[in-house]
């Protein structure tokens, strides 16, 4: 008997098309003295801190399951949060409650957004085949409030999603803007993503209190400096949080993640002081570059900044030769000659200072 061998390079024909259709993440790893390109806190977790875990993970079994949806860890973000435990869903990072949200509200209905926005947005939209709607910033970065209440009345309700501050532009927006949308939205699963909300000293959860049908996003990533340990969470009411955590997968937060996170959260105090370091360390770079004749630092109330250069390729060149790596956001809509920065150590931003300053 002859075994027909498969035809060269064959697809599965069983990858729906929508798959096959978006590329990959966009994101390539250079290994660089100066990594300032992915918004992460540039301090690792402190080191007495992190024996204080090392001492607790060596009391805990590892041949047994976790805690099957969190709960002590959503106990303890409660409480941290002021919110109850019931309305906390936590998942390994932020990126995963983006996609479980889009299977939530937006397969077969709609993912409405600004355009430029985190990317996760788009890609899980059309990754999941859901309708994706962008409507453009306006040209201050500020939310197009007129534009996006005509969208939500033209299409069918599905996940209307607001960054706050904005990524990529570190733009805040009014609660007068963010409540006329809020009206206009009742029908919407409305995410408001605050995963850098301690840099711009916002706090929407007021909002969401009011609102139902809103949850606040939030991150371990990034004031806590905890990128590496994977955990993001939602503030909901208790129905949006009942429907999200059923497509949480169960066991998904794992013993070293809760035992980080428990120590953390015992600790806040390592990243307030943080907070407030990054904040000086901004508003530093953005004085040293004020008068700088080829590039303009964008205001911001993030931990990052969008930088405008004529010519965003000679100026990312430029500081990946001096071991600077930055994000190019040139290719997205508005930001021509646009690079991401992120706040960095003092001696990092010192570097970064006298690399921009020889930059003609």
């Amino acid at each position: 008997m002859t075994v027909q061998e498969p035809a060269a390079h064959a697809e599965p024909a069983g990858i729906r098309p929508a798959v096959r259709a978006v590329p990959a993440y966009p994101f390539t790893s250079i290994d660089v003295p100066i990594k300032l390109d992915q918004n992460e806190s540039p301090y690792d977790f402190p080191e007495e801190l992190k024996q204080e875990v090392y001492r607790r993970l060596a009391e805990r079994d590892f041949n047994r399951y976790p805690d099957l949806h969190a709960d002590a860890l959503k106990h303890l973000i409660g409480r941290y949060e002021d919110w109850p435990h019931t309305g906390v869903v936590l998942t390994p990072g932020s990126n995963v409650l983006i996609k479980i949200l889009t299977e939530l509200a937006g397969i077969e209905q709609t993912v409405l957004t600004t355009n430029p926005t985190f990317s996760v947005y788009s890609l899980e939209a059309q990754l999941l085949d859901a309708t994706l709607v962008q409507v453009p910033l306006n040209p201050d970065f500020s939310l197009p409030v007129a534009a996006l209440k005509t969208e939500l009345a033209r299409h069918k309700p599905g996940v209307l999603a607001i960054a706050q501050p904005h990524a990529p532009t570190g733009h805040i927006d009014t609660d007068a803007d963010l409540l006329e949308l809020l009206e206009a939205a009742r029908d919407w699963v409305v995410v408001i993503d605050e995963a850098y909300h301690q840099f711009s000293g916002t706090d929407r959860r007021d909002l969401v209190r009011r609102y139902p049908n809103a949850l606040s996003l939030r991150t371990f990533s990034k004031a806590w400096g905890l990128a590496g340990i994977r955990a993001g969470y939602a503030l909901a009411g208790p129905e949006v949080a009942e429907n999200l955590q059923k497509l949480v997968s169960a066991f998904n937060v794992n013993v070293m993640t809760e035992t980080v996170l428990e120590v953390a959260l015992e600790h806040p105090e390592y990243m307030k002081a943080r907070i407030e370091q990054c904040l000086r360390e901004r508003a530093r770079i953005q004085a040293a570059l004020a008068d700088h004749p080829n590039c303009q630092v964008l205001p911001s109330q993030a931990n990052f900044f969008l930088m405008r250069t004529p010519n965003a390729d000679l100026a990312y060149a430029h500081l990946l030769a001096h071991g600077i790596i930055t994000r190019r956001q040139d290719n997205l809509h508005m930001l021509q000659g646009c690079l991401r920065v992120a706040v960095g150590t003092p001696q990092e931003n010192d570097r970064f200072i006298a690399a921009m300053k020889a930059f003609h």
